[in-house]
């Protein structure tokens, strides 16, 4: 059976902050049983009517995970959108899991880079390697997959964990090499649900506990698409030395103190018209994104017109919105920030949080360029990052039952029944994901 909404095809996707908010107004009625009971079934890249495809948009910080919660919530009862709700937070969990254990991200940067320097030596490891991202293994499935990701940038979530699991324990491939072919063709490509995602199915993210893909799972949930043969009957954990204790989250603003400041817009969040600016003199824009440094391998060019897209939208959304013309570079450095701050007279950066991953990274090297200068780098962290990722040190199922509390602290409460669509109504837009 199709999907329950209209057919979303998930080969293009728009990189506007409308395109966002009109595929989540289309999907919020599908948002509570439908979506639970259909939400694991792959009906193909052209029709994603099961699922919201709203995870490059809320990548991306387009459009916000509050916004997604306020409009689901609008139209269903708490218990009725559990499973999607779920989902949104699962998203937080992760942001927050590596964010307080930012050595995983590092470990897995340094792995990746002694295999992708075995890959470029060739031999039976490299040959092995091609023919799992040029989709040549023989494995119907997998092999369309892959396909799929190159020409759209995007799978389905449960296919995600097939991908994974045939990769990892039928392909006998190192999982970062995994990780970062997904990560570096992801339109949504995120370093913190990307990276534990596939050592969850690993066995690394939960000790032990794995994820195998069954064929006879993928023939009922792609609707007998493909009969994969030869997968592995067994996934036996992974193993690797214990990650170290999760640290404090790192010291950030709840909002933007008074007086002149630069705007900085990244990748991590597109959406300065909702950040708590409103006491800040904004005098400059500035924006970047640091999508190409996602891997030493090539970037796609899916996740780099998605990252450009969605840059030059919230660049034009942040012109209008503060009255300044705003504009992009291609890389931030020390040097071109203490530029544009002294043409500007400011002493001080404002930005959304930089959460674990290559913008951080990139920001991380001009920091000592900015100290030196007495630039301030200042970054605002979401009310909605600030109660949800304390919670992500251990389990997911640790801060699942803290949703309801956490849904309350926001200021977001369920419906008890359907109501007319408030969210459609206040965005004059229709839908996603």
């Amino acid at each position: 059976m199709p999907g329950m909404t209209a057919p979303f095809s998930s080969r293009t996707f728009i990189p506007t902050r409308q395109a966002g908010l009109a595929r989540l107004a289309s999907f919020v009625p599908a948002a509570g049983r439908a979506y639970a009971n259909r939400r694991n079934t792959d009906y193909g890249p052209d029709d994603r009517g099961n699922v919201s495809v709203l995870s490059p948009y809320l990548r991306h910080r387009l459009i916000t995970e509050r916004e997604v919660l306020e409009a689901v919530l609008a139209r269903h009862a708490l218990g009725t959108a559990e499973k999607f709700v779920q989902e949104v937070f699962w998203r937080g969990y992760f942001k927050g899991h590596l964010e307080t254990r930012p050595a995983i991200w590092q470990r897995y940067r340094e792995a990746l880079g002694g295999q992708q320097a075995a890959v470029e030596g060739g031999g039976g490891f490299a040959r092995a390697y091609h023919r799992a991202v040029e989709g040549k293994t023989g494995i119907d499935c997998f092999d369309a997959w892959v396909e799929e990701l190159l020409e759209t940038g995007y799978l389905h979530n449960h296919t995600r964990m097939w991908f994974a699991s045939i990769w990892i324990f039928t392909l006998e491939l190192p999982w970062e090499l995994g990780a970062d072919f997904t990560y570096r063709h992801f339109v949504d490509g995120d370093p913190a649900s990307n990276t534990l995602s596939w050592r969850w199915v690993g066995g690394l993210h939960t000790r032990g506990k794995t994820y195998l893909a069954r064929p006879d799972n993928i023939a009922e949930h792609t609707g007998g698409r493909f009969k994969p043969k030869g997968l592995a009957r067994e996934a036996i954990a992974l193993d690797e030395p214990l990650p170290a204790p999760a640290r404090p989250l790192r010291p950030a603003l709840a909002e933007a103190p008074e007086g002149p400041a630069l705007l900085l817009l990244t990748e991590e969040d597109l959406h300065p018209e909702s950040l708590p600016l409103a006491r800040a003199e904004i005098r400059g824009i500035l924006g970047s994104h640091a999508t190409r440094e996602r891997s030493d391998f090539e970037v796609s060019d899916h996740a780099l017109r998605f990252a450009d897209g969605g840059l030059a939208d919230g660049l034009a959304r942040a012109s209008v919105h503060f009255g300044i013309a705003g504009e992009s570079v291609e890389r931030l450095t020390g040097e071109l920030l203490v530029q544009k701050c002294r043409a500007l007279g400011v002493d001080r950066i404002v930005t959304g949080y930089l959460p674990v991953g290559p913008m951080a990274e990139q920001i991380a090297k001009a920091r000592p360029a900015l100290e030196k200068a007495g630039i301030s780098l200042m970054e605002i962290r979401r009310e909605e990052d600030s109660l949800t990722w304390p919670h992500a040190t251990k389990g997911f199922f640790g801060l699942r039952e803290r949703i309801p509390d956490l849904l309350g602290k926001m200021g977001i409460s369920g419906g008890s029944e359907p109501q007319a669509d408030l969210f459609a109504t206040n965005h004059r837009a229709v839908a996603h994901r």
